[in-house]
């Protein structure tokens, strides 16, 4: 099978990982891709936002399988454009990817699957700005309601920093504050079956102890040791499986990945956002623990055949991601910095740990940084403990001037 990848992030490398270690898989291609990326798969130029040429990359190279990545591309209709062309593609068409493209879009599907979330107010005025921040009062939860890069949400028990953020936006979600930790949870759909994968949760601030602002995400583990083992069944018959089922309805069916962020509040699970695509640093722990080659189920789920599917296996380790950032990321990142000790942790810590490459890019024969999230290190372990210890020996061998990164991802969890 030859699989194109449309990405360029440490999500879209933690995909190529596992397409290259399945045996079915004959030819791996990824457009643009990153410098680690290069290591496993072929790279292309390409527009990832142009759906034409996106489609002509993948009808050159006879792809079997298309899986679009970002977010972007998704809302851009990328995959219609590959669908169009003839070739079985791993991504929702424009109309279904507003799930994550609009909160107010995903707010109202929501309610006509009757899946539980929080209360909200969808404002485009300074005065109904006004009147959604006083009814619900502090924390504030303010979200601009197009894409954001992982960056529109801001909470914040500030009113003034709260208004700023929502007058800022051309339309806004503002929404009651959900309490309790929060999941993120993976399904993979042809529009018609669910197939959940493994729970993971993630740290969205930028420092220790849940501080500083919202980043695209710092951090992330795998299994969670503290969470109901019902929670995926009940996840899956009041979230996953209706919503599914009421885009499926409204005739804009949803066939790709789509990522549930939930709060397990003390009312029960609400969902406080959906996304269309893998998430980032989530893919990360997750792909690191799934037995079950990757592959087939992709193009199970691009061909309307995820029925046919058996349930996937996963292995017993945990899995822990932290995130290396650049300097004064989440504002803008310092870029150009020569990256070192990439190969110390191949030479040393493989294959428990390596990296994956997110905002990088090769200099010559030096990869440097390119982005503010600049590569991410997974590790495995026989519990999370051990996961975390070969995380952050591997992160001590990299070398980023100015580079920041959490000490704390998965501490809790571990019992630490």
């Amino acid at each position: 099978m030859k699989v194109l990848v449309i990405g360029g992030g440490a999500r879209e490398h933690a995909l190529c990982r596992s397409l290259s270690l399945d045996p079915d898989v004959t030819a791996l291609h990824c457009a643009p891709g990153n410098a680690g990326i290069a290591e496993v798969a072929e790279l292309h130029p390409v527009d990832q936002l142009d759906g034409g040429a996106v489609a002509r990359l993948a009808t050159d190279l006879q792809a079997d399988l298309v899986v679009v990545g970002p977010e972007a591309p998704l809302v851009a209709g990328v995959a219609d454009a590959v669908r169009a062309a003839g070739i079985p593609c791993f991504g929702p068409s424009r109309e279904a990817a507003q799930l994550e493209g609009s909160k107010a879009f995903a707010k109202d599907v929501m309610a006509g699957a009757n899946v539980p979330t929080a209360r909200s107010y969808v404002c485009t005025t300074a005065a109904e700005i006004d009147e959604a921040l006083d009814a619900f009062g502090a924390p504030y939860v303010v979200k601009d309601d197009g894409l954001a890069a992982g960056k529109g949400v801001v909470v914040t028990s500030d009113l003034a920093e709260a208004r700023a953020h929502a007058l800022a936006c051309d339309r806004v979600v503002i929404e009651e504050y959900l309490d309790g930790p929060e999941v993120s949870l993976f399904a993979i759909t042809d529009g018609v079956t669910v197939l959940p994968l493994s729970p993971a949760q993630d740290f969205k601030r930028a420092l220790d102890g849940d501080e500083g602002p919202n980043t695209g995400g710092m951090g992330a583990y795998s299994p969670l040791p503290w969470a109901d083992p019902k929670l995926v069944d009940e996840v899956m018959g009041s979230v996953l499986q209706p919503t599914v089922d009421e885009l499926r309805r409204r005739g804009t069916p949803f066939q790709g990945l789509l990522y549930a962020g939930l709060a397990i509040t003390g009312r029960g699970v609400r969902v406080i956002e959906f996304n269309a695509r893998f998430g980032d640093p989530e893919t990360q722990v997750v792909l690191a623990r799934l037995k079950t080659p990757l592959a087939g189920v992709l193009l199970n789920a691009a061909n309307g055949t995820l029925d046919n599917e058996a349930p996937l296996n996963w292995r017993d380790e945990a899995a822990v991601t932290v995130v290396v950032a650049s300097h004064n990321y989440p504002g803008t990142p310092r870029t150009g910095d020569p990256i070192e000790g990439l190969d110390e942790v191949v030479a040393q810590d493989a294959p428990h740990a390596y990296v994956l490459h997110a905002g990088t890019r090769l200099d010559g024969d030096a990869v440097v940084s390119a982005g503010g999230r600049v590569l991410s290190v997974t590790a495995t372990g026989e519990d999370l403990t051990q996961a975390r210890e070969r995380a952050y020996a591997a992160v001590g061998r990299i070398r980023l001037d100015g580079s920041q990164h959490r000490t704390d991802i998965a501490r809790k969890a571990a019992g630490e």
